[in-house]
């Protein structure tokens, strides 16, 4: 399985029971899965079945579901209500009123629809549960969509990291070459240095040997390295898992760029320091890579 990206968009539609729903969903980077929603007025309530169904294909990013109902003629015709008993009390009462009061008699229909509740329209999106089992075959026609479409940009993402992972390994292995030169130098210089003031270094001597393995254990980043090279091996097994690493992987390239400072502060050498930079360049560009994993 490869990296999925946290942005895509998928979109899905399906039509039953007088009814056509459509839903599109989009999402971009997030730490977090954050889901938003715009649902018509009444359907509120799918809100958590929405969730639930996005939730088993989607671990991280924003994601935003656009949902809407499209009604046909006939069930729209359907949803209007004419409440006749409320009708004719407001007619009898109305009309005692008017005779009490000595009024002429001038009701009508216009009349009638003026008063509240007479006519009243159902809305058809009220029958949540006939509703979800529409909006349902929707909604997973749209996380398909959108989970390819991650998918195919998380596979452009994969092969990219790996590209840059490798030339981070040869980084460190050119820095592994270089550690030793780096100490063969500093013993000759310190003998340079030690003739120039007018004393020539014995090999017997405990002071110049000392001298050279303080240096030596305060420049050696064997360790730095066999940790740099032990988070390049987790970090190709981690894209390659099944399991979503986009947070895992973030966290390791922060532990791989501690170790790559550490070496570089430690190591007093131009070609490493050189090559520390140029891992440093490549580590960023897989970081910000990173951010879009899910």
């Amino acid at each position: 399985m490869s990296l999925r990206s946290m942005t895509g968009y998928g979109h899905g539609s399906a039509t039953g029971g007088g009814v056509t729903v459509d839903v599109e969903l989009t999402s971009v980077n997030r730490k977090q899965l954050d889901l938003q929603m715009n649902l018509p007025r009444g359907l509120t309530a799918l809100e958590p079945r929405i969730l639930e169904e996005i939730h088993q294909c989607i671990s991280r990013g924003r994601v935003t579901v656009d949902l809407s109902v499209r009604w046909t003629e006939e069930k729209r015709r359907k949803a209007i209500r004419v409440d006749y008993n409320l009708a004719e009390e407001y007619v009898k009462s109305l009309r005692r009123m008017g005779a009490r009061l000595g009024l002429e008699d001038n009701l009508d229909v216009n009349t009638l629809l003026s008063l509240p509740e007479v006519v009243r329209y159902a809305r058809p999106e009220e029958d949540v549960d006939q509703i979800w089992d529409v909006a349902g075959t929707a909604l997973s026609k749209a996380l398909k969509g959108l989970v390819r479409m991650r998918a195919r940009e998380g596979r452009e993402l994969q092969k990219d990291i790996e590209d840059r992972l490798d030339l981070l390994r040869r980084h460190v292995g050119q820095i592994r070459g270089e550690t030793p030169r780096v100490l063969k130098r500093h013993r000759n210089a310190l003998k340079e240095r030690l003739r120039s003031a007018g004393w020539e270094p014995d090999a017997k001597d405990d002071r110049f040997h000392r001298e050279v393995v303080y240096y030596a254990d305060r420049s050696d980043i064997t360790e730095e390295l066999t940790r740099l090279e032990s988070h390049l091996k987790q970090a190709r097994k981690m894209i390659r898992s099944k399991d979503a690493t986009g947070r895992s992987m973030d966290f390791l390239a922060q532990e791989i760029f501690r170790e790559i400072n550490t070496i570089g502060s430690k190591a007093n050498d131009a070609k490493i320091l050189n090559a520390v930079v140029r891992f440093k360049t490549e580590l960023e560009r897989i970081r910000e890579q990173v951010q879009n994993i899910e």
